[in-house]
């Protein structure tokens, strides 16, 4: 294991990402707004140190036309925005106003029905261009709308860096409360918020410490909460939940058997039969909390990261992008990810309040 990560890290030079306004002629523009609390460089970047400073960005994504659902290519110095996300802008706003007053203006010119926030969380070993460039992939990809809202925290951006990105989620928690009471300041008609493998941890982490000091905040300011892969313990997450009263609604977690990240997270904590909450074998730990576990094992093997299954598997990926448009046109005020599969490609398990959800690859 060791011998594999340090190739990887060997062979994962992540240079500095260039900003390219010409690639907007060729690729798809995306929107993403950012809040960091990384070390800002003087080419205009974000690094990978920590600070106590606390930017707020516009970031401009394009996305390449060939591009395919569940897909993300990119690249560092010369990146081709023909084939390759690439970053078209970037813009500092000096003030929480600005801003503000600019994410209000992007929901504003939207259909009131539309007027929803996405906030990501992104999970370790990440830049903080290639977290704009994977948000900017699932939205796409599923169609989610309203503005997405990204918070990158200082991962360290290497495969060698998980003890640090652990303490940098620690390190970064103030700053998230600190964007997610903002964003529940604007005009936004919901706010949900997502987390990816250790950016559950920040994100459960934070929600705990606001509920500590404002019982039912994230009840009353979210309109919902999605862990996807989440690299979290269970006695942990448990903790974390007991805080919430009641627990905001809906609360997702997706979930796979196969997810070989989180086998290493076990055998790097010393813990090689204890699952993780996001390669969970049983649910019964779990089975007096109010949540839904989705069950994503049977596309794991055909998505592009198995670490990411609802973000890089192409049959998942169109399944939810219909079911997003199933929910829009019925004006459904729940979360995409709430909506009901046919039967042949859906099998839901009920083990006291726990809903899970096991998405069946059936033939199409």
């Amino acid at each position: 294991m060791f011998l594999s990560l340090t190739t990887v890290a060997a062979c994962g030079s992540r240079p500095y990402t260039p900003t390219m306004p010409e690639a907007l002629e060729i690729g798809t523009p995306k929107t993403i707004f950012a809040a960091t609390i990384r070390d800002p460089k003087p080419a205009g970047g974000f690094g990978s140190g920590r600070t106590d400073g606390y930017h707020l960005l516009e970031l401009t994504v394009s996305i390449p036309p060939n591009h395919k659902p569940g897909h993300l290519v990119f690249a560092g110095e010369n990146p081709d925005p023909r084939n390759e996300f690439t970053m078209a802008g970037r813009r500092t706003f000096e003030t929480p106003d600005e801003f503000t007053e600019r994410l209000n203006q992007e929901l504003l010119s939207l259909p009131q029905d539309e007027r929803d926030i996405t906030v990501f969380v992104h999970g370790f070993n990440s830049t903080q261009s290639e977290t704009a460039f994977r948000a900017a992939q699932l939205t796409h990809d599923i169609d989610v709308p309203g503005a997405t809202v990204v918070y990158s925290w200082p991962s360290l951006g290497s495969p060698l860096g998980y003890a640090y990105d652990a303490d940098s989620v620690m390190f970064a928690r103030d700053g998230l409360e600190r964007l997610l009471k903002s964003l529940s300041r604007t005009k936004a008609r919901r706010v949900v918020l997502v987390a990816h493998s250790m950016g559950s941890v920040l994100a459960m982490e934070t929600l705990r410490q606001i509920e500590i000091s404002a019982p039912g905040w994230a009840d009353q300011h979210l309109d919902g909460v999605m862990l996807l892969s989440p690299d979290l313990d269970l006695d942990v997450f448990k903790s974390q939940m007991s805080r919430f009263d009641p627990v905001p609604q809906p609360f997702l977690v997706f979930v796979s058997r196969k997810d070989k990240i989180l086998t290493l997270s076990q055998r790097l904590r010393g813990t090689h039969s204890r699952s993780r909450l996001g390669n969970l074998e049983s649910v019964e730990d779990l089975e007096d909390l109010p949540i839904n576990i989705i069950d994503t094992t049977a596309y794991a093997d055909t998505a592009n990261s198995g670490h990411l299954v609802v973000g890089t598997s192409p049959a998942l990926l169109a399944i939810l992008s219909a079911a997003q448009q199933a929910a829009r046109s019925f004006e459904n005020p729940g979360l995409v990810f709430n909506t009901v599969l046919p039967p042949p490609q859906i099998q839901q398990e009920k083990i006291e309040d726990v809903s899970v959800v096991r998405l069946l690859d059936s033939p199409r």
